[in-house]
């Protein structure tokens, strides 16, 4: 079967939020039986870590998880996974933003937070991923609980996408 509807997860170097977003709604989407019908990747609006692996403490957040994204390789958004992409799931205002520059008006409400998803008691300026770079294990362990609330509702969503088209 062909896959009808592409998600990519964005974040700054798509070596953390990223690639954690894209391993979980993987393991979910597979759980609901729509791995036939969904594609996921990551990426990053920057290229400063092109090639780079998943960094080593979303590694160990994603492991906990019994999850993991082996062959995974940093890379910046292409015009392509752009144009193909029916759902952008950016971590925060400022990669929605950038996402939505490059795109133009016309695809702009492709891009969303993915932290609106599930989100009505969560205030508008609260709705980034918290970048877990500069920090510690608690600071991804935080990423990753938001990543993980929002999921199940970005699953829903895409379900429904698929139930209606």
């Amino acid at each position: 079967m062909e896959i009808m509807f592409k998600i990519v997860t964005v974040c700054t170097g798509n070596i953390c939020r990223s690639p954690m977003a894209h391993a979980l709604l993987d393991a979910e989407l597979t759980k609901e039986g729509l791995q036939d019908r969904v594609s996921v990747i990551s990426a990053g609006i920057s290229d400063e870590e092109h090639g780079n692996p998943v960094d080593s403490r979303a590694v160990t957040v994603l492991s906990r998880n019994s999850l993991e994204l082996p062959d995974h390789q940093a890379h910046r958004i292409t015009d392509d996974e752009l144009q193909d992409a029916d759902l952008m799931l950016a971590m925060t205002a400022a990669h929605q933003t950038e996402l939505r520059r490059r795109l133009g008006d016309d695809q702009a409400d492709q891009v969303r937070l993915m932290r609106s998803f599930g989100a009505e008691d969560i205030g508008d300026d609260e709705l980034d991923i918290a970048d877990p770079w500069y920090g510690d294990a608690e600071d991804f362990d935080l990423a990753w609980e938001q990543i993980q609330a929002a999921v199940p509702h970005v699953v829903s969503e895409v379900s429904k996408r698929l139930k209606s088209s």
